[in-house]
């Protein structure tokens, strides 16, 4: 695994609060209606990207993952002014403001989605890393998906073809307590989602999802083994989400108290403590990257609120269009 020096943490610091401002600017400007439709945050898990981010090689490497989307692909290097303008549904957006909170895309920085539908992702994570494996390309595919995924038919078949094809890729579960409002203890027999993978003779295991560290560690070996030609890994994240699971969740299925006991435990105050305990910066220091955040974040805002909506004539020329089939004319 690449050393975690004290470059890493003030990195890992500066990228999840700006993670989280980011996202929590999201939620101000969705109660405003600036962004509209769905809105699923990821407050709390930041340490699941963190440490995944630290174990990639980002020159080759791909990720792919469900619709609590936005940070992820920051964090791959897609510019967080076009993801915001996504979800404004602008034209300066990463699709054109086309696909909006839940299909955030981009081709360059491979990061393959952003998928509404629950466990679409998975078949297509496992896809990507048999292409990988077939034109023998040294990738490795991180596939993430919530708890309430593995509960699809689609996760089984991926994590029986992965096994029996020896794929390049690693599937990440972030359980964070509830698929939607249901908790596991009420969807499943089994609380230990990683065990899923034992069916499949799966290298598989738990991992403390609030920790960067700890998730960088058990990531690394999983795409070690996975780009020397060991196959397929299966981790369990535990994690915890702060916000509902939409913004129009009303959070019924939990207390308050709930929600206080993890902030206890929230990665970011994690990674603070690390830096102070180990005098990696001043508080003069620390309080620069809060500022940069700040002003990062208001940079965003600002670019998505002053970027154009996409022209109608968009809608034409992001369309298939085919000869012998006139039944939608382009203009």
């Amino acid at each position: 695994m690449k050393k975690i020096t004290k470059e890493v943490y003030l990195k890992w610091y500066e990228d999840m609060l700006f993670w989280r401002k980011f996202e929590d600017k999201l939620a101000q400007v969705y109660i405003q209606q600036k962004v509209r439709g769905f809105l699923h945050l990821y407050n709390g898990q930041e340490a699941v990207l963190a440490g995944s981010l630290h174990a990639m090689d980002l020159t080759k490497d791909r990720m792919i993952t469900a619709y609590r989307n936005h940070v992820q692909p920051i964090g791959m290097g897609v510019d967080p002014k076009k993801v915001m303008a996504e979800l404004y549904g602008k034209v300066t957006g990463t699709s054109k403001g086309m696909g909006g909170s839940m299909h955030i895309f981009s081709k360059e920085h491979r990061f393959h989605g952003g998928h509404g539908i629950v466990g679409g992702q998975i078949p297509l994570g496992a896809g990507m890393a048999f292409g990988d494996k077939y034109f023998g390309r040294d990738n490795v595919t991180l596939c993430y998906m919530g708890d309430g995924a593995v509960r699809q038919g689609s996760f089984h078949e991926s994590m029986n073809l992965a096994m029996l094809w020896q794929l390049p890729v690693v599937f990440i579960c972030e359980n964070n307590g509830y698929a939607m409002g249901t908790s596991v203890a009420r969807t499943s027999h089994s609380t230990e989602i990683w065990k899923l993978g034992l069916g499949y003779e799966m290298p598989c295991g738990p991992v403390d999802g609030m920790n960067p560290e700890t998730v960088a560690q058990e990531v690394s070996k999983a795409i070690e083994r996975a780009r020397s030609g060991g196959g397929p890994t299966f981790l369990e994240m535990k994690t915890y989400r702060y916000r509902g699971h939409s913004m129009s969740d009303a959070q019924h299925y939990r207390t308050k108290e709930e929600v206080q006991e993890y902030q206890k435990i929230d990665p970011i105050t994690q990674v603070l403590d690390v830096i102070k305990e180990n005098n990696y910066a001043t508080e003069e220091e620390i309080k620069k990257i809060d500022d940069d955040v700040k002003r990062r974040v208001a940079e965003c805002e600002k670019f998505a609120d002053e970027s154009d909506y996409p022209p109608v004539q968009q809608l034409y020329d992001m369309v298939y269009e085919q000869e012998d089939f006139p039944f939608v004319q382009h203009k």
